[in-house]
This record gives C-alpha cells, sequence and structure tokens, in this order.
C-alpha cells in the first residue's frame, strides 16, 4: 500500500484544525495578554487574526490544490525543487523532539491540579500519554477527528454558557495600549501550527470541495474564541488563580478546576495527537522520496505509517526523559522551537507565489508580510530556527554531492 487513507470530512476537519490551533493555549494565553496589555489586549488579538488569515487561506488553497503528506515540504519542493522542498520537510522533524514535549508538559499543567503528579510519576503518566496516541493514530485519523471535533464543540459551549453570566465590556474601541506588541508577540503562539494540517490533506476524502471551507471556519471559530475569553476576562475582577477558573466558578458556584482541567487536558492531547499525526505522514512523505529510511514508508492495513509513528515517538519519549533529568521547563523548550515554523511559514509564502494564480498573490505577500511581523516579534528565538535550516541545507548539499556518483554509474 503506497498511499494514505482518505477519511477526513469537513466537519471533522474542523475539528482537528480547532483543537490543534486551540491546544493548550485556550485557558491561559487570554489572561497573559490582559495583564500584559490591560483592555488593549483585544487589540492584539485583532491584530493577531489579521495576520495569520492571509497565512491560513494560502494553506488551505496549497493543501487543496497539492494535496500530500508532505505539506509544506511539498509545496516548497514543487516551487523551488527538491533540495529545498527536502530541507523544509527536515527542519519540521527536528523541531519535534523539542516541541512536543513542550505541549506534552503543557498539558499536563492542567492535569496536575486534578491528579498530583511529581517526579518519576510525572514522566511516566507523560509516557503513558505518548502510548495511548500511539493507540489512537496507529487505526487512522477517523476516529481521532470525530473525537476532536466533539471537544472543539464543548469547549465553544463552555465558553459561550460563561458569557451568558457576565455583562460583557461595552462596545466602544478598547484603548491601543504600550503593552499591545508584547501581548501580540505572546499571542502569536496561538496560531502556530496552522501549516500542520496541510500534512493530512491528503486524508481528506474531497480536499478539493472541504479543505479551504475547514481551515477557514477553524480560522474564525478559534479567533472568536479567544476574543471573547479576552472580552470575559477583562469584565473579570481580580483575583487569585486561574482567570477562567474563576470564571466557570463565579457563573456556576463552582466546578472550574474540574471542568477547565478535564477540557485543558483534553485539548492539549488532541494538539499533540495532530502534531504527531501529521509530522509521521511527513516522515512518511521524505521516506517515499528517499529521503528517509524505507521503514518511514511502510503502511499498516489501516494505511498509516505505524513504524515511523512509532520511530517519532520514541524520539518524543527520550527527549521527555531528557528533559525531566536535566529539570527543563517548557518555557525553555518553546523559545528554541518557535522560530522554526515561522522559517517554514515564509518558504511557504514564497512557494505560493510561484505555485498559486495571480489572484492569491496578494494573499501570499500578505502571509509574507506576517511572517515578518512574527520573525520581529520572536527576536532571537529566530537564532535556533534559522541555523537549524541552514544546517540542514548544508547536508542535503553534501549529502547530493555524495550520491551524484552513484547515479551516475
Amino acid at each position: 500500500m503506497t498511499e494514505l487513507n482518505g477519511t477526513i470530512g469537513r466537519w471533522q476537519g474542523v475539528g482537528l484544525i480547532t483543537t490543534s490551533l486551540l491546544g493548550t493555549s485556550v485557558f491561559i494565553l487570554p489572561e497573559l495578554t490582559v495583564k500584559m496589555a490591560g483592555e488593549g489586549a483585544m487589540w492584539a488579538w485583532m491584530l493577531l487574526v489579521a495576520a495569520i488569515l492571509p497565512l491560513a487561506l494560502i494553506f488551505a488553497e496549497l493543501g487543496k490544490r497539492f494535496p500530500n503528506a508532505g505539506g509544506p515540504s511539498h509545496f516548497v519542493q514543487l516551487a523551488f525543487g527538491r533540495r529545498l522542498g527536502t530541507s523544509v520537510g527536515m527542519l519540521f522533524l527536528m523541531a519535534a523532539p523539542i516541541g512536543t514535549p513542550a505541549a506534552i508538559m503543557m498539558t499536563f499543567e492542567f492535569i496536575r491540579p486534578l491528579v498530583q503528579l511529581e517526579g518519576s510519576a510525572l514522566l511516566l503518566a507523560q509516557l503513558g500519554m505518548l502510548a495511548g496516541l500511539w493507540l489512537i493514530n496507529v487505526r487512522g485519523m477517523q476516529l481521532s477527528s470525530s473525537l476532536q471535533l466533539g471537544l472543539t464543540l464543548a469547549i465553544l459551549a463552555v465558553v459561550l454558557g460563561v458569557s451568558g453570566g457576565l455583562s460583557l465590556p461595552s462596545g466602544e474601541l478598547p484603548r491601543f495600549t504600550p503593552g499591545v506588541w508584547s501581548a501580540f508577540a505572546l499571542a502569536l503562539w496561538a496560531y502556530l501550527g496552522v501549516e500542520v494540517v496541510s500534512h493530512l490533506s491528503a486524508e481528506f476524502k474531497r480536499p478539493e470541495r472541504d479543505f479551504v471551507p475547514a481551515m477557514v471556519i477553524a480560522t474564525l471559530m478559534v479567533a472568536a474564541i479567544y476574543l471573547l475569553c479576552t472580552a470575559l476576562i477583562q469584565s473579570l475582577p481580580a483575583g487569585e488563580g486561574l482567570a477562567m477558573v474563576r470564571l466557570v466558578n463565579h457563573v456556576l458556584g463552582g466546578g472550574g478546576e474540574l471542568l477547565v482541567g478535564i477540557l485543558g487536558s483534553a485539548a492539549g492531547i488532541a494538539t499533540v495527537n495532530t502534531y504527531l499525526a501529521g509530522m509521521s505522514r511527513l516522515g512518511w512523505s521524505l521516506a517515499q522520496e528517499k529521503q528517509l529510511p524505507p521503514l518511514f514508508a511502510r503502511l499498516n492495513h489501516h494505511r498509516v505509517p505505524a513504524l515511523g509513528l512509532g520511530a517519532l515517538l520514541s524520539v518524543v519519549a527520550c527527549s521527555l526523559v531528557l528533559a525531566h533529568g536535566f529539570d527543563w521547563g517548557f518555557e525553555t523548550l518553546l523559545e528554541s522551537v518557535n522560530g522554526v515554523f515561522v522559517v517554514i511559514y515564509l518558504l511557504s509564502m514564497l512557494a505560493a507565489w510561484r505555485l498559486l494564480p495571480g489572484r492569491f498573490r496578494l494573499k501570499a505577500v500578505s502571509g509574507g508580510i506576517a511572517c515578518l511581523l512574527f520573525a520581529w516579534s520572536l527576536g532571537g528565538a529566530m537564532v535556533y530556527g534559522a541555523l537549524i535550516f541552514l544546517s540542514v541545507w548544508w547536508w542535503q548539499g553534501v549529502r547530493a554531492k555524495r550520491l551524484k556518483p552513484c547515479l551516475e554509474r
């Protein structure tokens, strides 16, 4: 079997994309932006939505026209050749050993108040989460995408339910406070990863019909949820503890710790699930092009690259063990990986300029400008992504020179 299984419908795609973007930050980021910018936090989120929409639309259009498990790697290869395309794919894979453990550690910030876990018990629980994700992914994406649509609806129901018990701020335009740009720099983490679902475009039943609507609907739903959460938090009196927990307790009279803990941890697990699925499909695509060992190209009877997924999970498990051993926090890991995604986005926008019809070029330019704005916001965190990309690019050149004599025989 050499083809992936097309099982994802439009609304299942909405669930996958939405939960991958909401992730571990939906109950945390709005509060942090309010602390930074006050009422100007709404400006930070509105600017972020304006910056991310062209990126999402371009990724959706690329996924629709060129459905492939390689995602951005495939797009860049079509536009600029194998060396650059493979470099993008390897760059993404090299982010996995750092970014995925960070997401898992963030997820357990919601779980720990419900179940006290420390030290080796915490590590064993995180490794157990990886094993559970293996069982979900090895049977394909149809089950997990359906579950994640349900999770998205549950999060939306909680946010709307809480909003009914509080008075929102007036409709007046908020002040543009000095902390807006700092809040914007923080808030962009909510949408980092918008590209990952393009790796799964080949598994949509009808990508030419459903992929773009799924991406647009999910992007706007996520924007609405973050804006509403920010507005609700601005209306809440100051207090101790997580603001979303206090909101739920205020409206329902209690149970906030349990409800937010369950939904927050479930959203985090869903995010890690989508990333692992996307990266295993990317590994499968690179193996098809003989850029990775053949085991990454083997599909099981569910048409899932199970061996490649297992290898990826093993690397992530080793990274978790190292992180616990050296006492690395998720903040340290995130700072090292975020610049990787901006490099991938920028190269994808350049590829879109070459691959898509002229009417999409304005969106591609807007997406490129957004990438430069993200890079400016990240500052020194871009160094890691740039160095990794240059290293991979160099290695691809060395590898090509070594293989050339063999190909000429």
